[in-house]
């Protein structure tokens, strides 16, 4: 086991609360996206990968490092959205192509040439300024953004033709565009797909060829059954299993892990935690865990959570604190110390992200990037087979 916290920590607060990512399921989980996209990747890990570290991931993928290089199945490139992420990724050694998908202010540019990221553009005036940051011999990469519909960011795909010249003389090495609910309608993708493809003819005679096109996301790896188009597919959820990982058959990546730090009995009638919204129907032994909502576990979850312990499903009894939970483990044979999973793999049984942020009543997206708040994460080739004891 290598274990290695995002931000700096003192060992002994592993044994708190942790969250374990297993950077083999990360492997698997691109291995399998990129045989059904049928084509390289370029993964995102933009918000630190989805809140499980976009340095270790970067590394786990195979992208070329200082001390490291590219394997034969790495993705093409990375995805993120602030030159801060980027900048983060250059200074542990990454050496791979970083693209970002975000629109960034033209005072910005010159930041993004230095770190040698590709950035997204889709203004005449910020292609110019782009031309300008090279040394006169060639023009740095960028991705052309075309906006089909999700009215977020690119330049609309019927007024592409605004760009022509600007595209004629500073060509970009990929073009793309982003779907606003492929896994939700295959109409919906159908439209923005019909639209990307009026824009690319409509450029046709200033994109240079080996043009890289990209347009699907997750949603739009998942619900395609024949390959995704272009030269890349751009995953992101899917890469850490919040989505579709019972359809694709991948594997959790996320595991939130907290120690019992104290039980007691309760009895008929007597309540837990803020605003008594749980009462004891009859005597009942509580466990209280070392996590909260201030480590990203929803208080959406109060009353409505489960844990795992000894292999038994605990139910979340009262709101969650803070920094605290309280479950039933009248069934579940547990002593002080030992370590619950509230979302992730123990055992047989799995708590998933997308179940858990079902109960919670929120995005799978706002649970995993709110996992590491607090809590460090501790990376593993596989995933151990028992828990550390308690320090």
């Amino acid at each position: 086991m290598a274990a290695s916290p995002i931000y700096p920590t003192r060992e002994f607060d592993f044994a708190r609360a942790w969250l374990d990512v297993d950077l083999a399921a990360v492997r698997h989980n691109a291995a399998v996206l990129r045989q059904r996209a049928g084509v390289p990747l370029l993964a995102m890990v933009k918000a630190n990968s989805y809140g499980v570290g976009a340095v270790a991931v970067t590394r786990a993928l195979g992208v070329a490092f200082d001390d490291q290089r590219a394997t034969p199945d790495a993705p093409w490139g990375v995805g993120i959205a602030s030159l801060d992420e980027a900048e983060a990724l250059r200074e542990s050694g990454c050496r791979g192509r970083i693209v970002c998908l975000q629109p960034l202010l033209r005072e910005e540019l010159p930041r993004a040439h230095a770190l040698e990221v590709r950035p997204s553009l889709h203004r005449t005036q910020d292609i110019e300024t782009w031309r300008g940051l090279g040394d006169g011999t060639a023009v740095a990469p960028y991705h052309l953004s075309i906006d089909t519909g999700m009215a977020r960011a690119g330049i609309r795909w019927d007024h592409v033709d605004t760009l022509a010249a600007a595209v004629a003389a500073v060509p970009p090495e990929g073009v793309f565009t982003h779907f606003h609910s492929a896994d939700e309608s295959d109409a919906s993708r159908e439209l923005q797909d019909a639209r990307f493809a009026e824009a690319l003819a409509t450029l046709a005679s200033v994109l240079p060829r080996g043009v890289l096109l990209h347009s699907d996301n997750s949603g739009g790896i998942a619900t395609r059954s024949h390959g995704s188009p272009g030269q890349l597919a751009r995953p992101g959820i899917a890469l850490y299993a919040g989505l579709f990982a019972e359809a694709l058959g991948l594997r959790q990546v996320a595991h939130l892990r907290a120690r019992v730090i104290d039980i007691r009995e309760v009895y008929e009638g007597e309540t837990v935690s803020y605003g008594a919204t749980w009462c004891a129907p009859e005597a009942r032994r509580i466990a209280t865990l070392a996590c909260g909502y201030a480590d990203g576990y929803r208080r959406h979850l109060s009353n409505a959570g489960v844990v795992l312990m000894h292999g038994v499903r605990c139910p979340v009894v009262g709101r969650v604190t803070m920094d605290m939970i309280m479950v039933d483990a009248s069934a579940a044979p547990c002593v002080v110390g030992d370590v619950a999973t509230l979302i992730g793999r123990e055992g047989e049984d799995e708590l998933s992200i997308e179940m858990v942020a079902g109960l919670a009543g929120v995005s799978p997206y706002e649970l995993l990037t709110g996992l590491t708040q607090r809590v460090p994460a501790v990376y593993h080739d596989s995933l151990p087979s028992s828990f550390p004891p308690p320090v």
